[in-house]
């Protein structure tokens, strides 16, 4: 049975592509299971320092599969609300993986889709490409986690207008709002997000969970909560491998080789 998820290894990167391109590469019952799971591999494999994910051929993700959604009425509360939580687990995998994923954005990302590529913690998209909070269309309200990872970098005023109006948004104007970190060419968003994430890859990887852990605490918590956890991860910082590594390579005038450290340095934090 297809799980629904093509998984690869480039290097330092693994690629995992959401396999459904027949419905616009929709959001599957398999994914739910798959997607988690080759998270979790990945961050368990210390030859893998950075993620990638993207959807099949031309288009990222167009959200939940809405045949699916149109059945759930007839559904108790608890009922639906234990199917929404499904999608949330996918958002709740990618945050809690210890190591940089990278969205790569073809075609569009709608509804669910734009959640799942919001929810990365780097997005590559290509000029053409277009993001919708589609929900309002059909009569919805938004989930898996957009409208938090939206407050983040845009004002409440573009958020209304995202969510209410669902239009479709060039991947250029989210660019400028800062909710895309880097545009290519048509076709090119997953190398591109492959060569950035292997960028990433070539870097410590302690050092990294931990960033990665610092900026999804940072804006939730007080400023001497955050200073308390910076604290926390400095004096472990200093103590790693990847520490000794840098500063000798600094002193040596040469390039750190990080990579080396890989599976020798301990195990990558759990976030």
């Amino acid at each position: 049975m297809s799980t629904g998820l093509l998984v690869s290894t480039q290097g330092a990167v693994r690629v995992l592509v959401n396999s459904n391109p027949a419905a616009r590469n929709a959001i599957t019952p398999a994914l739910y299971d798959a997607l988690p799971a080759a998270l979790i591999e990945a961050a368990a494999d210390p030859s893998v320092g950075a993620i990638v994910f993207a959807g099949e051929g031309d288009f990222f993700c167009a959200g939940g599969d809405l045949r699916q959604l149109a059945t759930r009425r007839a559904l108790a509360p608890e009922g639906r609300r234990e199917k929404i939580e499904r999608l949330h687990d996918l958002v709740r995998a990618i945050r809690a993986c210890p190591k940089p994923v990278i969205a790569a954005v073809e075609g569009g990302a709608a509804g669910a889709g734009m959640s799942l590529a919001l929810a990365c913690d780097m997005l590559v998209a290509a000029k053409d490409a277009f993001f919708t909070m589609a929900y309002v269309k059909v009569g919805l309200s938004p989930d898996g986690g957009a409208t938090s990872f939206l407050s983040q970098c845009l004002s409440r005023q573009q958020m209304m207008e995202l969510c209410l109006l669902g239009e479709r948004i060039p991947a250029e104007r989210l660019h400028a709002l800062g909710a895309v970190n880097r545009l290519t060419e048509r076709g090119a968003a997953l190398t591109q997000a492959i060569e950035l994430a292997e960028r990433i890859a070539q870097g410590p990887a302690n050092a990294a969970a931990r960033i990665k852990h610092l900026v999804e605490h940072a804006g939730h918590v007080s400023l001497e909560e955050q200073l308390d956890l910076e604290a926390h991860y400095m004096a472990e910082s200093q103590g790693d491998d990847e520490a000794q590594e840098g500063i000798k390579a600094f002193f040596d005038k040469r390039t750190p080789d990080f990579a080396a450290l890989r599976g020798r340095t301990g195990e990558q934090r759990d976030n």
